[in-house]
């Protein structure tokens, strides 16, 4: 396993804890994940609004931080699986915590948008685990 990236030296553990699931996808990567292994691809599709360059840098910096694990077949066509590692599966209650969060945050500010959508015209719900 490679070294992780977070520095542990601020103090911070929420600093730490976001420095290691931050961002607008690792989130959704990880539900994604807790599901069961995914392959690439299947990812890209579960993500669509996520490009390969960052789903694959998300990647990395997950499996660099021990959160998931990359398996490689030698096979052709090549042929990659992720998965949530052991030390990643702690992190399926704080997910869950902010799944909770996001619903109630997002029903108390549905009726209060200034700019109302159709139903077709939003993006498809990439956590509905």
């Amino acid at each position: 396993m490679r070294p992780r990236r977070f520095d542990a030296k601020s103090g911070c553990a929420v600093g730490v804890t976001l420095s290691v699931i931050g961002g607008m996808w690792k989130p959704l990567i990880l539900f994604h994940l807790f599901a069961g292994k995914k392959r690439f691809m299947e990812l890209s599709r579960a993500i669509p609004n996520a490009t390969q360059r960052i789903l694959t840098l998300q990647l990395r910096e997950l499996e660099a931080d021990g959160v998931i694990l990359r398996h490689a077949y030698p096979q052709i066509p090549p042929k990659v699986e992720y998965e949530i590692s052991a030390f990643g599966q702690s992190l399926g209650p704080v997910l869950l915590s902010l799944r909770s969060w996001g619903k109630q945050y997002g029903g108390s500010i549905e009726g209060v948008s200034q700019t109302p959508h159709a139903p077709e015209d939003r993006q498809p719900n990439a956590c509905s685990l």
